[in-house]
């Protein structure tokens, strides 16, 4: 790709991400196209459509919170590491104000977005093995979505996501996490 259609994509990606955030799956592609100072031929160039734009926002995050906690599997208390990362993927859950799950996204992205859950379930998995947890990682990371999904609903409050993943983790051992 030309450096010049490379930085109108990472442009479109961004302007989309700010969209995505601020409207949820109300945004608009032409609101997109002029954030990101490119005309709407170019945004359907390097995205057909909005899923394809979706599809390309929530890989990229996926990718950098899969490395966020990949780097963690190094981290001197497993435990910390383990409710640092399920911190990060509350708030990833909550970054586009739910536009993945309000969304029919298509067999294609549906197939994309697997892909990224199986990646985020690895990592979340090594997280609870290297913590000597023997819980289920699919099930901690439904609750901690769900628990994304309710703090991104209910009035706005300082610290009401922080308190909510504190009552999960209470679940697991100490040793695995202490307490807050």
């Amino acid at each position: 790709m030309r450096s010049d259609a490379e930085q109108n994509r990472d442009r479109v990606l961004a302007a989309a991400r700010a969209e995505f955030a601020a409207h949820g799956p109300a945004a608009s592609l032409n609101k997109i196209a002029q954030r990101a100072g490119v005309g709407p031929g170019t945004l359907y160039r390097h995205f057909p459509s909005a899923q394809a734009l979706l599809v390309a926002i929530i890989a990229e995050d996926v990718a950098a919170l899969c490395a966020h906690g990949t780097g963690l599997l190094g981290h001197p208390r497993p435990g910390e590491a383990l409710r640092t990362w399920l911190r990060a993927v509350a708030v990833h859950a909550t970054a586009m104000r739910g536009v993945v799950a309000t969304e029919s996204l298509g067999a294609a992205a549906d197939s994309a977005l697997a892909g990224c859950h199986d990646r985020i379930l690895a990592v979340g998995s090594a997280l609870l093995t290297r913590a000597g947890a023997a819980d289920d990682a699919g099930d901690l990371l439904t609750v901690v979505n769900a628990v994304a999904w309710a703090s991104e609903r209910l009035p706005p409050e300082e610290g009401r996501l922080d308190r909510l993943l504190s009552l999960v983790t209470r679940g697991l051992p100490e040793d695995v996490i202490p307490p807050v």
